[in-house]
């Protein structure tokens, strides 16, 4: 009998202790799989706010998060007057709150803004933005979770506005979120003359340095970089996606755990059959393959299952109305390949020393094993 065909029977004589390991691997991989899509999803609608027709981003040095980032008026309107500059689109972020839902994204933003123009308009029209400030505009998913329609009243807090329109867009925080215009979101911030960052297009993108040199010179204060450096330097994002991989790898250590004391006592249970093994030809080094292979079709078995398991789990978290849409998964090819690679690499640890013990049984003794 080859080996690929004994390791293959082992298993299906076991299959217990085969469903025992496989099921540590696949709890590990779709927890890995659920939280990095989700954080990575996270990350990459956010991203998607900043980036919306623009290039550079302005905001204010040495803040934590973007939410305490100030960027006054006039210094906005000297970067609007600036040679290299397009356009400069203020935002500013906040959060507020509804009965029944105590975090929702608002966004101050003026009617020139980029994602007011090129949303789908589902009720009312880009033109009354901004031409009555007691109106807030919600996005497609906040105003089904609002239960508000064009015409009828939210209560934002302790007070209560009227639905200017309602705009959807492909961004999950944006399509959950509240709109409104720049002057209103100020004044029920307290943060009048303020917005939180300035989203820049440039009229040639080879002035980037240029671009970045003059705001350092001409405004102290404040720092651009562009979106895809912001997206690398800002401490959030790199916080957010080091707490993924990290509770990723701890739940595969547990399934390596699971799948080292399913081989170890595979071992145990199997010592006269090892011996009997070593008796008929097999070396040492075929009888550690045997276990190691065994484990590496574990893990295998475990990551087909794990992978359903957390399609199954995002499909359900991403249609779940308490979550207001801002579940939206992201799970690309490198993703997955490096989930697979750190299953196998689990599964090979976690054989190790079983594998180790399995050499070390001496046939002449191990016959005698009761």
């Amino acid at each position: 009998m080859t080996l690929p065909k004994l390791i293959l029977l082992n298993l299906l004589r076991h299959r217990v202790r085969m469903l025992i390991g496989s099921a540590g691997i696949a709890f590990g991989v779709a927890a890995m799989l659920a939280v990095l899509s989700i954080v990575l999803g996270a990350i990459g609608m956010f991203e998607r706010i900043l980036s919306t027709d623009s290039q550079y981003l302005v905001f204010e040095k040495n803040v934590s998060d973007l939410f305490f980032s100030s960027v006054d008026e006039a210094s906005i309107e000297g970067i609007r007057k600036m040679d290299t500059v397009e356009s400069a689109h203020p935002i500013l972020f906040g959060i507020v709150s509804t009965e029944g839902n105590p975090v929702i994204t608002c966004f101050g933003v003026t009617r020139q803004d980029p994602r007011i123009e090129q949303a789908q308009w589902i009720a009312g029209s880009p033109a009354r933005f901004g031409d009555d400030t007691d109106r807030v505009f919600l996005g497609a998913r906040a105003a089904e979770f609002l239960k508000a329609g064009v015409g009828e009243e939210v209560e934002i807090g302790r007070e209560r506005y009227e639905v200017g329109g309602i705009l959807a867009t492909e961004n999950g925080f944006e399509d959950g979120g509240i709109f409104m215009p720049l002057a209103m979101a100020q004044r029920y911030f307290h943060r009048e003359g303020y917005s939180s960052i300035v989203a820049i297009k440039l009229r040639n993108e080879q002035d980037g340095e240029r671009f970045k040199e003059e705001v350092g010179s001409h405004f102290p204060g404040l720092m651009a970089l562009e979106n895809e450096e912001f997206s690398q330097s800002y401490t959030q994002f790199r916080i957010l996606t080091a707490t993924a991989w990290g509770v990723g790898v701890c739940a595969f250590l547990l399934g390596g755990m699971g799948v080292a004391n399913t081989m170890l006592m595979s071992v145990f249970g199997r010592i006269r059959e090892i011996a009997v093994l070593r008796v008929t030809g097999f070396s040492k080094t075929q009888v550690a393959g045997m276990i190691v292979g065994e484990s590496l079709l574990l893990a295998i078995f475990g990551s087909m299952a794990g992978f359903l398991l957390g399609f199954g789990a995002l499909a359900v978290l991403e249609r779940l109305p308490g979550l207001n849409g801002y579940v939206r998964p992201e799970a690309s090819l490198l993703i997955l390949f490096g989930i697979v690679l750190v299953a196998l690499a689990t599964s090979i640890a976690g054989a190790a020393y079983p594998a180790w013990h399995a050499t070390r049984i001496q046939p002449a003794e191990a016959l005698r094993y009761e």
